[in-house]
């Protein structure tokens, strides 16, 4: 039997490229959970082949490191928007032909089915997610958080606060914080003005901010009481609540949203089979059966033409989607145009922040 492996770290791919035919690194928590659910056992029942899931922080820096040195061991990987289109111009993954994508379930090609932009010619759109910031209803009584102004005010709203450790849709959020309108966001983080006002929102949170760096970190640090409020993934404050039963509230105000990517290294060791995994994972249903398993948005438009339940059978996934109407007054699309261009730039700045007393 052909064995497929999901693999998320390059110590464990090592360990066990031998006995797999394709292998696909992910995230893990429950985001590495709803793909497991719903791509994973299905595209190996669907093929007969075995199927194992395992952990990464991001899966864009593993794949840049493997193909510089020259050791692939992975055929598929789930990475941010802007990794998918910045590894593609340094020639680390393989082209996706739109064309020899699946139609959707009603028939209409590809090309049209796809929301605008969730198709590059290396990557093909996994699910939209939004980065937000929630907090635990059990323990904030009276006033609650509303608005992305909240988190940073530490007078209204006393306790840390949990924050995602990297420059990319915090810079963003820090300036709409400030009162910069979405659609402005972009044209003032591109001045050094606009980088300065972003990170002076932050020096208002600095000394009381607990960093965190892999998504399960966020909810957890919610449940252990370590902050009072996190910045979040959409998805893994959602799972919490319906899954473990904590009573976290998401402040969609200032989200920043964005679409996940799948991508085949340059490099991969099974191309063939790599490809045949991202038309099954991206078709309409497999789509829907994601955005079934976690609340983050399919990007075909056939793939919403059906209500979205949970797994649970009884909860309806649209409100809870970052791209619902109601999650969308003053929501941020990230620009990966913006980010390709600025990450080294913004992240040194970031760091050098970081370092700073």
């Amino acid at each position: 039997m052909k064995k497929l492996l999901i693999l998320s770290t390059a110590l464990t791919v090592v360990g066990y490229a031998a006995r797999a035919d394709i292998t696909v690194m992910s995230w893990g928590g429950a985001y590495g959970a709803a793909q497991n659910e719903a791509h994973v056992k299905p595209f190996a029942a669907k093929m007969g082949v075995g199927a194992a899931m395992i952990d990464n922080d991001n899966p864009g820096t593993a794949i840049k490191a493997m193909e510089e040195a020259g050791n692939v061991t992975i055929d598929v990987a789930s990475v941010e928007y802007a990794d998918a289109i910045r590894l593609c111009d340094e020639g680390m993954l393989a082209p996706i032909d739109i064309a020899t994508l699946p139609a959707g379930d009603d028939g209409v090609a590809a090309a049209d089915d796809f929301l605008p932009g969730a198709v590059t010619d290396c990557g093909v759109s996994s699910d939209i997610f939004g980065t937000v910031f929630a907090y635990d209803a059990s323990k904030i009584t009276g006033t609650v958080p509303t608005t992305a102004a909240d988190f940073f005010d530490l007078t209204k709203f006393p306790g840390k606060r949990g924050v995602h450790k990297g420059a990319k849709a915090l810079l963003e959020f820090a300036l709409m914080a400030d009162g910069v309108a979405p659609k402005d966001v972009y044209a003032t983080l591109a001045t050094p003005a606009g980088v300065d006002k972003a990170f002076a929102k932050l020096d208002t949170i600095k000394k009381d901010v607990v960093w965190w760096e892999s998504g399960a970190q966020a909810p957890q640090l919610l449940a252990d009481g370590e902050v009072a409020m996190t910045t979040a993934w959409n998805g893994r404050i959602f799972n919490a609540v319906l899954n473990e039963g904590k009573n976290f509230k998401i402040v969609w105000d200032g989200q920043v949203f964005e679409n996940e990517m799948y991508v085949v290294p340059k490099s991969a060791p099974h191309l063939d089979q790599a490809m045949e995994f991202v038309k099954f994972a991206t078709s309409t249903q497999g789509l829907r059966a994601q955005a079934q398993q976690i609340s983050y948005g399919p990007a075909r438009k056939s793939s919403l033409k059906e209500e979205l339940i949970f797994k649970d059978g009884k909860t309806v996934m649209g409100p809870n989607l970052p791209t619902a109407p109601e999650n969308m007054t003053n929501a941020l699309g990230s620009s990966a145009e913006f980010w390709v261009d600025k990450d080294a730039e913004l992240n040194d700045r970031f760091n050098s922040w970081l370092a700073a007393n």
